[in-house]
C-alpha cells in the first residue's frame, strides 16, 4: 500500500512547506518575505522580492503536492529546482559535507524526491485516487532536467537583472560568506542579518558578537552557523 512513500512524502513534503511559509508568513521563526528579500539579493537572484516570493510558493505549493501525493512527477521537478538553486549559490564551495556547510542534505533530498518520482507515490495518494499516477524512469528523468533548467534558468535571470550597483561591488550583490547558512537548505548570509542585529541589538552586544565571529556553533541539520547568524 505504499506506508514508507507516504511516510516519505509526508516528511519530505512537511518540511519544504515549513521552509516555504518561513519565508513567505515568517511562519516557525522564519524571516518572512521583508527578510527573504535581502537574502536573495545576497545570493544574486534579482529581482529579489519577486525571487524571495518565488522560492517560498515553489516550496510550500511543491511540498504540498508532494505531501498529497498530487501531479508528484511536477512536484519533484519544482523542489529539484529550489535545492539546485541552494547548492550552486551557497553550499557547492564548501564541498559535501553539511558540518562545513556543504550539500549533501540537499543532495539527499533531491535523490529523495526523484526517486518518489520514478516510483510512484503510493496507495496512499492524489495521483493513485484519480487513476492518474505517472511514474517510471522517464517521470524521473523528466522531473530532473526539468529543476536543472528551472535552477539554470532562475541564476541565469537573476545575473541579467542585477541592479548596476551590485553588478559593480555593492552591498546588494556582496558575496555569501561560507558557513553562514540558517536552516538547511534555507541560506542567510552575515549581510542579511547583520542589518536586523545591528537595528535590535545594543552595542555592546553586537561588538560581542562581532568579536566572536568566526567561532561555530551548531546548527540543523549538522550545518554550522557564525555567531553573527
Amino acid at each position: 500500500m505504499g506506508i514508507g512513500r507516504l511516510a516519505a512524502r509526508g516528511l519530505i513534503g512537511g518540511l519544504f512547506i515549513g521552509h516555504g511559509t518561513q519565508k513567505l508568513f515568517g511562519s516557525f521563526g522564519g524571516p518572512g518575505i521583508e527578510g527573504a528579500t535581502p537574502m536573495m539579493a545576497s545570493l544574486g537572484l534579482h529581482p529579489a522580492r519577486q525571487n524571495a516570493y518565488a522560492a517560498g510558493i515553489t516550496e510550500t505549493v511543491g511540498g504540498s503536492l508532494l505531501a498529497l501525493g498530487a501531479a508528484t512527477p511536477l512536484a519533484a521537478a519544482a523542489l529539484t529546482g529550489t535545492m539546485i538553486t541552494a547548492i550552486r549559490k551557497v553550499h557547492l564551495n564548501n564541498g559535501p559535507w553539511a558540518a562545513n556547510g556543504g550539500w549533501e542534505y540537499n543532495a539527499v533530498l533531491i535523490a529523495a524526491v526523484v526517486a518518489l518520482a520514478e516510483v510512484g507515490p503510493g496507495g496512499f495518494s492524489v495521483d493513485s485516487a484519480r487513476g492518474r499516477e505517472r511514474k517510471g524512469s522517464g517521470a524521473a528523468l523528466l522531473a530532473l532536467l526539468l529543476g536543472v533548467g528551472a535552477s539554470t534558468a532562475a541564476i541565469e535571470l537573476g545575473r541579467r537583472n542585477t541592479p548596476a550597483e551590485a553588478a559593480a561591488g555593492g552591498p546588494a550583490g556582496g558575496p555569501v560568506a561560507p558557513g553562514t547558512d540558517s536552516t538547511a537548505g534555507d541560506p542567510v548570509t552575515a549581510d542579511s542579518t547583520s542589518a536586523t542585529a545591528d537595528s535590535t541589538t545594543p552595542a555592546s552586544t553586537t561588538a560581542g558578537a562581532d568579536a566572536g565571529a568566526g567561532h561555530r556553533v551548531g546548527g540543523n541539520a549538522g550545518d554550522p552557523v557564525t555567531v553573527q547568524s
